[in-house]
């Protein structure tokens, strides 16, 4: 976003436009919730034609391709995934949905009892179904959630994404880590390394602050600066618009959340084409075929990204 940052901060809206946000000391807060209501939703919310394709319950296909893939360079193991957003957006909670995808029943692995001030940084391998021994050849990275006034500072994330941090570090707000920490790793290898970031926003969100979008603008010109591709992710869609909560298939017919997409790039700085609404896994007991499509469909694309970053550090 560069230069542009403070302008392009002010574009993104539900269905009410606010002042324009000064991402470098005020203290807006840029509305983010769609409009809601107990009503029917008119006919012109939902376009008589999706505008973008998805093939629904077709899961085989991309369930496999996730399953069997391997990184081509022989020096990386993993496509490791960095997750990072506001507080709430769902990091966690996407983590567990991919894990119940994968696994084919409903699970929670990114659980912790670390506080919300305290945050360990964990990679989560995600087990194959059926193989206890056998996991993915994609990892994930979850860092605390970023908030206004504090949580994880920026800092931290850009050496996340160079691969100096070690597994088991504890991110402290007030204390970033530094050269010399018994956390901070002096030498990373390309698999210590972050080969793809993702940004998660939660659709429902009532707003994200200035001082937060300010540290999303930070990590993201870190990564464009060592050349990771970047995509995100909107959570939440079924509690955001009635539509998408009455049938999941509307999500691509939905005009609110097709301009909540075009919102997000505008505030992101990521392209609207690596941009996919989720539904996370929350009080499902079991497994939904249209869940897994949209989480499917997103988590294919991370990797894609990642195996393209990969293939450049051969």
């Amino acid at each position: 976003m560069g230069s542009n940052s403070s302008n392009t901060a002010g574009n993104i809206v539900g269905s009410t436009i606010n002042a324009p946000v000064n991402v470098n000391g005020s203290r807006h807060v840029i509305t983010l919730r769609a409009a809601r209501s107990n009503s029917s939703i008119p006919p012109s919310h939902n376009l008589s034609k999706p505008w973008r394709k998805i093939s629904w319950g077709d899961n085989a296909r991309d369930l496999q391709y996730v399953k069997d893939y391997k990184p081509g360079n022989k020096d990386i193991k993993h496509v490791r995934i960095l997750l990072y957003g506001p507080d709430g957006a769902g990091t966690s909670s996407f983590i567990n949905s991919v894990c119940s995808v994968i696994q084919g029943r409903v699970t929670t692995p990114a659980l912790t009892s670390v506080n919300s001030f305290e945050r360990i940084y964990e990679t989560f391998k995600i087990r194959k179904e059926g193989n206890p021994e056998t996991f993915c050849h994609f990892i994930f990275n979850d860092v605390m959630d970023l908030k206004d006034g504090d949580g994880i500072c920026a800092d931290d994330i850009k050496l996340t994404l160079k691969g100096h941090v070690k597994e088991g570090y504890q991110f402290k707000p007030s204390s970033p880590l530094s050269p010399g920490d018994p956390g901070y790793n002096p030498r990373p290898s390309a698999d210590d390394k972050v080969h793809v970031l993702v940004c998660v926003l939660s659709a429902d969100s009532a707003g994200i602050t200035d001082s937060v979008l300010k540290k999303m603008v930070d990590i993201r010109e870190a990564a464009s600066e060592l050349g990771i591709p970047q995509m995100a992710i909107g959570t939440n869609i079924d509690l955001a618009f009635p539509e998408t909560e009455r049938d999941l298939k509307n999500v691509y017919k939905s005009q609110q959340l097709k301009q909540k997409v075009k919102d997000f790039s505008a505030a992101v700085g990521v392209p609207e084409n690596y941009i996919f609404p989720v539904k996370n896994y929350s009080d499902e007991i079991e497994i939904n075929d249209d869940v897994n499509t949209l989480i499917l469909s997103a988590l294919r694309q991370m990797i894609n990204l990642g195996d393209n970053f990969i293939e450049k550090l051969i």
